[in-house]
Formats: C-alpha cells, structure tokens, sequence
C-alpha cells in the first residue's frame, strides 16, 4: 500500500462534547483539563429549591461527538466529529462549554448510526443556515437494525439527505481516504479488516431491494487521523464498528508512521458479543504503544478497566467537556 503524505501539526486538542457519562469533580490528568465545578454557566427554574433556580449542567447521553482543534504554522481549525444521540444534547452542551458553532469548519461523521448523527439538527439550528461541508461514506444513507436475540428486530432511525441539504449541509461521499484542512487530517475513509478477531456489528442487517440481509461489516465505519508532531498519530473513531485494532493499523499504514500518540473514542467492547475481546485488544495496544489511551462511549466498563489496569500511565477517563491537549 503507497503512503499518504499526512502533514504533521503542532499540537491537536480534542473536547468531549457528547459521551456516555459526566463526573463534575473528575480532576485534571496528563493532557485531559477537567470541568470547573460548580462553574457559572447559567441557570434554570427549579421550583422545589430555595431561590427557585439551579445552576446549568451539560448532559451525558449514549453517544459521541468531539470538537477537533488542530494548530498548524497556518493557525488554528476545527471540526465536529460526530453529534451525538439527541436533536438537542449536542447544542446544549456547546452553549454550556462555550463552543462557538460559527468557528468549526467541517463535520465528519464517523458512521451512520444515530447515536452519532441526530445532534446535527440541534447544530445546525445554532448556525442558523449549515453551509458547511459533512464528510460521510457512501453506505452511511442505509437503513438498519438490530436484530437481537429474544427480542423483535428494532429499525435504527436513518438520517434524511434531504434534511441535512435542506437546511445547508454540502454532502461530501468517499470511500476512500481524504484529507481536511489542507492534508493535517486525514479521515480514513472505509477501513481494510485485516485481524481475524474483530467481528464487526453482527447483530446488524441492511435493507436491499425490500428485504433485509446480514450487515456485520458496517462499511461506512471510518476514523479521523492526525500525526503530531515529534509526537506520533492521534487515531479518533466513533464507535469502531470496523474494531479498534484494525483502524490504528490502518491507520499506519496509510500514513507510514508507526508511532501512535494517542488512541480516542469509541471501541465496541461492550456486551456479550465484544467482552471476549478484550485481552486481545489489551495485546495489540501493547504492541501500538500509545502514550494516551482514552476510551469513551460503547467501549464498556468491563473493557474500560482492563484498559486501566493494563496501561495505567497511557489511560484517561473521559467526561463530557473534558479536553485533551495533545
């Protein structure tokens, strides 16, 4: 495989603005700043409290999005990758944490999945008019679901073309890789399995011509990559549907840098499926060597203190607003 030229940048920091859990006295840590707690972010009515208000608060909720900031000799950009689970979850927390929505330049979104899409209706009603470009693979439009054992299948909701064009959004479709903001991020584009234990999705079907079928590969998973300089790569995914393992190996290889800096995001280790996983996972982190390891959303509890007790100097709790300067 030829090498992508992936342009070093001077320094990358990455906010959690959508995660699965909040601790407002988690303290600072290495590269994560932390919540100021009890911090005057506005106030709401609360009728049962002396005073009749209680301070702001962001919310957690089962899904992800991060604000990407990376510094070149150029200056600073920034981009939303992913938006979470709730039209309006996102939008709330930027307004709490101070994140102006006229400042990012591009959304990527890591996958179809509607943990890590509907939030772009809350976003985009903050800029008032989109006219942003969303980086997306093309197998992102299909309609899915989740087809568990016990239960009847469950149709995930699907995010509507016309509703991201109609208020503004420029759709942009690649399978394969691509740079941003002048080649200092890369977005992986759909990702080669190359191990043979990372399954995919299999509860996962696709509708095709009226009927539904097995979709365990979930295609239009990809990964943002960014190389720091003197520092290695910074391998972000959203829930890592294409495993974890095979997107940081990906990602060496497009770029050709071995040195991995920081793996973010997303590993799909929870449940009975993914659990058995985990020591393989642990293995192969071993060998990448990162020197921030920062698991957030569906990796799980169980996969999240392996993680801790196996890299206790990398790992890095995760909470929403926390941000990492890498």
């Amino acid at each position: 495989m030829a090498t992508i030229p992936l342009q070093p940048v001077e320094s990358m920091t990455v906010t959690t603005l959508v995660d699965n859990s909040i601790d407002m006295f988690m303290p600072d840590q290495g590269p994560a700043k932390r919540l100021v707690p009890m911090s005057e972010n506005g106030r709401r009515p609360a009728g049962l409290l002396e005073g009749g208000e209680v301070w702001e608060h962001p919310r957690a909720e089962h899904g992800f999005s991060a604000l990407v900031s990376v510094t070149t000799t150029k200056g600073e950009n920034r981009m939303l990758f992913d938006a979470g689970r709730t039209p309006d979850g996102l939008a709330h927390n930027m307004r709490y944490l101070g994140v102006c929505a006229d400042e990012i330049e591009t959304v990527v979104l890591s996958h179809g999945h509607f943990d890590h899409t509907t939030g772009l209706d809350g976003f985009a009603r903050l800029l008032g008019r989109a006219n942003l470009p969303v980086v997306i693979h093309p197998d992102f439009w299909h309609r899915r679901r989740l087809n568990l054992p016990g239960y009847e299948p469950w149709e995930l909701p699907s995010t509507s073309r016309s509703g991201l064009e109609g208020v503004g959004f420029e759709i942009i479709e690649d399978r394969q890789p691509s740079f941003l903001l002048d080649g200092s991020v890369l977005v992986t584009g759909e990702i080669d399995r190359t191990n043979d234990y990372e399954p995919g999705f299999p509860l996962q079907e696709v509708l095709h011509n009226g009927s539904w079928s097995d979709d365990p590969l979930v295609l239009d998973d990809q990964a943002l990559v960014v190389h720091v300089r003197d520092k290695g790569l910074v391998v972000m995914t959203g829930c890592g549907h294409a495993g974890v393992v095979n997107t940081v190996s990906y990602a060496q290889r497009l770029t050709g840098v071995e040195q991995v800096h920081a793996i973010i995001g997303g590993f799909h280790l929870n449940g009975p499926l993914f659990e058995p996983l985990i020591p393989l996972v642990c293995a192969a982190f071993e060998k990448f060597a990162p020197n921030v390891i920062v698991p957030t959303h569906c990796t799980g509890w169980r996969a999240i203190h392996a993680l801790a007790a196996a890299f206790p100097s990398a790992f890095v709790p995760n909470s929403v607003g926390s941000r990492f300067e890498l």
